[in-house]
């Protein structure tokens, strides 16, 4: 039988406007919960998914930022991320977000980060990332301090995008 993914939270929701909350204890229910976010993250099409974008204001999050059919899946699991260093070149990628349907922007972040991470055997690591990577950590863990893309992109655009997607909140509401 196949693992029905999680539902993902349309914004605008509190929840994902809410720091989340650390994790003090790595157990078998964790663990499960990060194997369905990958779950949820692939089916979806995402290349990243933050715990607040499935309703859990937990510090947790999934990436696969492999983008090819042609390369196998390299998911990783990140445990209370913290991004320890930022580089001063920027690069901007065009993003998109799960809880944001149909929704991109130009968002220019730093071109490199350094990730401290502990993973789900409880193992802790750092990681330094580049380019499409460190875009997608970047990205990931603003969710867990209640960042969206929104927040980066000009007043007048946000708020036609809010507008946007209260309508599709409702709409949606009213078919179920």
């Amino acid at each position: 039988m196949t693992k029905q993914p999680l539902k993902i939270i349309i914004a605008p929701d509190p929840i994902l406007k809410t720091a989340a909350a650390p994790i003090n204890k790595i157990d078998d229910k964790l663990r499960k919960f990060l194997d369905d976010m990958l779950i949820t993250m692939y089916a979806s099409r995402g290349v990243g998914l933050a715990a607040p974008q499935v309703g859990v204001s937990q510090r947790v999050l999934v990436i696969d930022p492999v983008r090819s059919d042609d390369a196998p899946p390299q998911p990783m699991q990140l445990i209370n991320p913290e991004i320890t260093w930022r580089s001063e070149a920027p690069n901007v990628f065009e993003e998109g977000c799960l809880s944001l349907p149909d929704f991109y922007a130009d968002i220019e972040r730093p071109a490199s980060v350094r990730v401290k991470y502990t993973d789900p055997q409880n193992t802790e690591h750092e990681i330094l990332a580049e380019g499409f990577l460190a875009t997608v950590l970047q990205h990931e863990i603003d969710h867990l301090n209640g960042i969206l893309i929104l927040d980066h992109i000009s007043k007048l655009r946000r708020d036609t995008a809010i507008r946007k997607f209260k309508k599709l909140k409702k709409d949606l509401e009213d078919v179920l």
